[in-house]
């Protein structure tokens, strides 16, 4: 399973973040994971319609080197509507 990151655009703490995102969830966590992204980093449902980490500018660029795929806003746009979850999903649980 592919693993997407966009570009790294927007500026937060002085660092450039873009968006590390899967069409599988069990295969983001291993990647990010393997990546060295802590866990407490997740940003998935029930806070968020859609599984993904925000990822550093540096980290990006390993999750590249490690098979991760470039796509730009499009695209991850396009893998957000593919995983995202429907509101009632996402508040069940709690």
């Amino acid at each position: 399973m592919p693993v997407y990151v966009d570009d790294a655009i927007w500026k937060w703490k002085g660092r450039r973040w873009c968006h590390l995102m899967a069409d599988d969830e069990a295969e983001l966590h291993r990647f990010a994971h393997r990546l060295g992204i802590n866990r407490l980093s997740y940003q998935g449902p029930p806070k968020t319609a859609a599984p993904h980490y925000d990822i550093t500018g540096l980290e990006r660029d390993r999750a590249l080197r490690m098979g991760a795929i470039a796509v730009g806003r499009r695209e991850i746009v396009a893998v957000y509507r593919r995983v995202r979850q429907p509101r009632s999903k996402r508040w069940h649980h709690i």
